[in-house]
């Protein structure tokens, strides 16, 4: 295996450009002296993507290009690798990388940011793998969309009413952020579309939202989540708590309190694991496995590997003993600032700061015009003034001034313009209409030899 260059600099490289990565890259970057550093992030894509306005791009309400910062204009001045940090040898400092285009390559390091995030965390249902919708990149966010928008145009062109009523029945597992918003926003695009259909009306659709717990987004309260869903309830979704998912196998869902339905659309929210790359860094996991680190986002036994976000097991020192931060956006973009200060302070030999935090509140979002939120703890904002609050500061934690320009703009021409119900269905298989016009018609003389010019 090939090994890469040996900077003439210490080497800091960071596994992963989400949250933590980029955050941590950027503070970097602008406190590092010349020469004293070199900055490397590896990440399997060329950008960070917010994942908070997710919701509103499978709604329609931000232009998924707005919602990701890429890398390299980002992160100008560090080196920018598109692959996988495979493995890692610690003993020796090096990190085994395999790029986009399947090169191999050895990187050496002198500090390791491990950030590489999280991935769905499912279970053994039968028929999800075949037939479910995760949530956790643009991708799946714009899929969902013109997913949607399909089944509606299904139900528009059929007289079969089974074939409708399966077209038109949503079903969403999880009742956490992701789910609940992702649901409401949804709904509301649904609603609007509606009214463009001849043969589709909002009283045809069926929204369900199930929740393994005995309530909808827990980290607001009690009440708040119950008054979420009542808003949602009186919106025509179906709310059921302590019941999951046994079973979807040909579309067909079947939940353990004894609901069934023919379902088009199985979206599937029920929470995060860290990434399974992590048994391959040589660290120690915790029980659900997270990297155990200390409250100076240092791992564990390492003096020289830090971890923060999704995929570390923090220490909360504002709860106490015990606890662990939450794995969320809130808590990432905090960490990260305390990350790379520390890590600049290691090498510079300076003490090292514990990550405090104050807990700012909650926001959720409910569709247009519509949301919930909880602030410092004892502030709480229900409908309109909620929803405000919950743009304002989504919108000033996109990284990057053109970021936040652009999703400001979407929102001012949301708020001046009709909402856009249209999907594209074809950006799921794109090449289909060329492959089928370019294939040979079956009877027709094949040409040999023959030149085309320009």
């Amino acid at each position: 295996m090939p090994v890469a260059p040996v900077p003439d600099r210490p080497r800091i490289l960071v596994a992963g450009g989400g949250y933590v990565g980029l955050y941590t890259a950027m503070r970097l970057l602008r406190k590092v002296r010349r020469g004293e550093a070199t900055v490397t992030v590896v990440d399997p894509r060329p950008y960070m993507t917010y994942l908070p306005f997710l919701p509103e791009a499978a709604a329609g309400n931000v232009a998924p290009r707005n919602l990701v910062a890429p890398l390299r204009p980002v992160l100008a001045g560090a080196e920018v690798v598109t692959g996988h940090v495979v493995s890692v040898d610690q003993a020796e400092r090096i990190a085994h990388v395999r790029t986009a285009a399947g090169d191999a390559f050895e990187l050496s390091f002198d500090h390791l940011v491990v950030a590489v995030g999280s991935i769905s965390r499912t279970f053994p249902i039968p028929g999800l793998a075949e037939h479910g919708i995760g949530m956790k990149s643009v991708e799946e966010a714009v899929g969902l969309r013109n997913h949607v928008m399909a089944q509606l145009d299904r139900a528009d062109s059929t007289a079969d009413e089974a074939v409708k009523r399966k077209a038109l029945t949503f079903v969403f597992v999880g009742g956490g952020f992701a789910g609940v918003e992702t649901i409401a926003e949804v709904e509301d695009m649904a609603r609007d579309a509606a009214r463009t259909y001849a043969h589709v009306d909002r009283e045809d659709m069926r929204f369900v939202l199930v929740e393994a717990a005995g309530r909808i987004l827990p980290e607001m309260g009690a009440d708040l989540g119950v008054w979420t869903m009542e808003k949602l309830r009186r919106r025509g979704i179906e709310v059921y708590l302590e019941t999951s998912m046994e079973s979807c196998v040909d579309q067909h869902v079947v939940l353990k309190n004894g609901v069934e339905a023919d379902a088009s659309t199985i979206v599937w929210t029920a929470g995060v694991r860290p990434a399974p790359a992590l048994a391959h860094f040589g660290l120690p996991l915790g029980p659900r496995g997270h990297v155990d680190t200390l409250p100076t986002l240092q791992v564990a036994g390492f003096d020289h590997v830090w971890a923060a976000g999704d995929n570390a097991q923090v220490p909360d020192l504002a709860v106490g003993e015990g606890a662990w931060c939450a794995p969320n956006a809130q808590h990432a973009v905090r960490q990260a600032p305390v990350l790379a200060d520390n890590v600049l302070a290691a090498l510079r030999g300076g003490p090292l700061k514990e990550y405090r935090h104050k807990n700012l509140g909650a926001v959720a979002g409910l569709g247009l015009h519509k949301g919930v939120a909880i602030l410092f703890g004892r502030i709480k904002l229900k409908g309109r003034p909620a929803w405000w609050f919950h743009r304002l500061y989504h919108g000033s934690r996109v990284p990057t001034v053109n970021r936040k320009i652009r999703v400001f703009a979407d929102w001012t021409l949301a708020s001046l313009l009709k909402r856009e119900t249209v999907g594209l269905i074809e950006l799921e298989s794109p090449r289909d209409p060329f492959t089928e016009a370019a294939a040979p018609v079956p009877g027709t003389p094949v040409r040999k030899g023959a030149r085309h010019t320009v």
